[in-house]
């Protein structure tokens, strides 16, 4: 199915559940003095089924190589340096699908820097219109239905990411800056996911999407995908995620592109422990004997709430673009992150302030970080290590 026509089936399912919603006349987030489903005492302490807010992230990024065009190579994300960044602003607005109002949606749009070049490889085509496109975060409509005794929870359009530990959103992440595997990972599909809790423990989804990032066009085709998701305690989930598709003009089967994200997570009350490691590879169509491809990242995400309004959170990782293939350069990459993080609530409202410091390091035939000014017109040079001061202001205001 092509893209224009996932699209249309989006907005038919989207405009269909809106006048099934008006028909019914359901409450929206309390605003009727009847509750939606029952009159019983319970029934008035529901958490109510719509949801709305808004989120800005604004940050300066300290680098001490001081590079003259303030970028921060091979990144998508808080790439810019050494200047105030709107990285991010957002709005949303999402109703619940539940056993009792079993449609749900989301809808929420957004821009800043970071919706720049997140949902494509570089130099990858991109679908017509996405410079428009980039700036939706949801548009996707839910429906659970009974099945086998469980529910079975089916969404349509765009959603999140079902690849990966780290969000787009820096707000619900442990650090401020995203990890190298999430930066060159999809944060979000355009498809369809169904979603069915095999036991109490064993959760599978299945999907079919667009494309490997969303916003790029390597050809008409649909690419495929599927998640298990295990928890043998109430502390511990086990998550193992699978890629299968065709992201290059060839759509033959020995080119497309496999990759895979598994993640060990154990939660306790004050602190949290995830591992992370991501393994991809395909083999390249037009070159001569169609060399393959490789990339492997790993890392470890932990964060613990010491009291109060305060966190740490520390990130030691690995990326390995073997062929350059994902970064756009032929590189291994050690990093490690340290997130100091104060929260002020107030109301509706969340107030965070992040201090960060990170290093990484770029080695390999193509690696490097910008640094100082040009060399020779056009060109700046290149340094192996990169040293980053952070501060971040995340604000969000969610409605209950």
């Amino acid at each position: 199915m092509t893209r224009i026509a996932w699209t249309c089936l989006a907005v038919s399912l989207l405009v269909w559940v809106t006048a099934t919603s008006v028909a019914a006349q359901e409450p929206i987030g309390g605003t009727s003095s009847e509750p939606p489903h029952s009159r019983s005492e319970d029934a008035k302490t529901e958490a109510p089924l719509w949801h709305y807010g808004a989120y800005l992230d604004l940050s300066y990024d300290v680098n001490f190589n001081f590079p003259s065009n303030h970028l921060w190579r091979s990144r998508t994300t808080a790439y810019r340096t050494n200047e105030l960044a709107p990285n991010m602003a957002l709005a949303y607005v999402r109703k619940d699908a539940t056993n009792e109002s079993r449609w749900g949606m989301e809808f929420g749009v957004q821009g800043g820097y970071d919706t720049n070049n997140f949902a494509f490889l570089q130099g990858e085509p991109e679908v017509g219109g996405a410079d428009t496109l980039r700036n939706f975060s949801r548009a996707n409509v839910s429906y659970v239905a009974p099945a086998g005794g469980k529910d079975l929870t089916v969404t349509a359009g765009l959603f999140n990411s079902l690849i990966g530990y780290e969000s787009l959103y820096a707000k619900d992440n442990f650090n401020y800056t995203r990890s190298w595997m999430a930066d060159n990972t999809p944060y979000m599909m355009f498809g369809v996911n169904a979603r069915y809790p095999l036991t109490d423990e064993l959760t599978a989804t299945a999907y079919v999407i667009n494309a490997y990032y969303h916003l790029a066009h390597p050809n008409n085709q649909p690419s495929y995908g599927g998640q298990l998701s295990w928890k043998p305690t109430p502390r511990v989930t086990l998550t193992e995620t699978l890629y299968y598709g065709p992201a290059q003009a060839d759509t033959s089967i020995k080119f497309w592109r496999l990759y895979s994200n598994y993640i060990a997570e154990w939660k306790g009350d004050d602190v949290t422990v995830a591992l992370s490691y991501d393994f991809g590879t395909e083999n390249i169509a037009g070159q001569p004997g169609s060399p393959r491809t490789f990339v492997m990242a790993g890392a470890l995400f932990t964060r613990w709430h010491i009291a109060g309004p305060w966190s740490v959170a520390m990130r030691p990782e690995f990326y390995w673009d073997r062929d350059g293939r994902w970064t756009g350069f032929q590189q291994f990459v050690k990093a490690i992150t340290n997130t100091v993080e104060y929260k002020a609530p107030y109301g509706w409202t969340n107030t965070t302030l992040r201090v960060e410091y990170r290093f990484d390091e770029s080695t390999g035939k193509q690696g490097g970080f910008f640094k100082g000014g040009e060399t020779s017109p056009g060109v700046i040079g290149l340094t192996s290590g990169q040293h980053l001061l952070i501060f971040g202001l995340l604000w969000t205001f969610d409605s209950p």
